[in-house]
Order: C-alpha cells, then sequence, then structure tokens
C-alpha cells in the first residue's frame, strides 16, 4: 500500500486529517502508530476547529520535522533542511489546492458551529478532505 492510500484509509476509518497523514508515515521513523495518533489529533480540522492550517497540511510538515529536525544544539543544517523541505511542501500543496488554509480551502469557517454544521452537510469532509489527505501525503512520499 502507498503511503496516499494508507493515510486515506487511516482517515476513512474515523482519525483526523492531521494524525492520518502524520501516523502513515511514523512508525518507520521511530514513532509507534498510537502516540503518531495522539500527537496529530489536535490538528485536524484547521488546528481543532479553528480553520487554521489545514490538519493534513500540519501532519506532513510534523513528518518532516520527525525525519529532518534538529534535536541538538548546534544542528543548524537539520533546521534549514526541515524548513526548506517544509517550505517545498507548503508550495506544492498550495499549487496544487490553492491554499494550506482550511476555512480557504472548504469555504467554510469551521469555528463557528453554523458553518461547521453547514460544511458536514455540504459533506465536505468526506469529499474534499480526502483529497487534502491523498495529496499531502503524495507530496511528502515524493520529496522525503
Amino acid at each position: 500500500m502507498t503511503k496516499p492510500d494508507d493515510a486515506l484509509a487511516r482517515f476513512n476509518q474515523g482519525i483526523t486529517c492531521s494524525s492520518a497523514v502524520f501516523s502513515a508515515f511514523s512508525e518507520e521513523l521511530g514513532l509507534d502508530d498510537k502516540t503518531a495518533k495522539k500527537i496529530g489529533c489536535g490538528f485536524g480540522a484547521g488546528i481543532s476547529r479553528t480553520g487554521n492550517i489545514c490538519g493534513a497540511v500540519s501532519g506532513a510538515i510534523m513528518v518532516i520535522g520527525l525525519k529532518f529536525g534538529k534535536s541538538e544544539k548546534g544542528d543548524d543544517g537539520a533546521t534549514e533542511k526541515t524548513r526548506a523541505l517544509t517550505r517545498q511542501f507548503l508550495e506544492e500543496f498550495t499549487q496544487k489546492n490553492g491554499s494550506v488554509n482550511c476555512t480557504e480551502l472548504l469555504g467554510y469557517d469551521l469555528k463557528k458551529q453554523d458553518e461547521y454544521n453547514a460544511a458536514a452537510k455540504a459533506n465536505l469532509f468526506r469529499t474534499k478532505c480526502p483529497e487534502y489527505v491523498r495529496d499531502a501525503a503524495d507530496i511528502l512520499e515524493r520529496i522525503l
């Protein structure tokens, strides 16, 4: 199974978009599946239904950090690599989808309950969000 397929399957099983992307990559990077899902959970729905950065994007950025991030003082090369790959990811995701912002991607402000309900009624969490999960995992798999 490809990483995009794995991330999408996790999302379709009810895992948040951020956790689905993050956990699809985490085990091979030394982080167990359950812990990855727990770490990623708060980033779903544009960071906990605030309409900010898309959860699938947040999950991907966490993967980049887990793989390349700085863990020791003085390892500025790790910081630069992480930032460069994050910028590349953001650019590619934006080119494909027009934004990395959840509110802009869905057209609804999820922090407002009536708009969240409208997005749910429009079935966007089952039509648009899976595309973003797959796109994030696809771009991530390619740039790693």
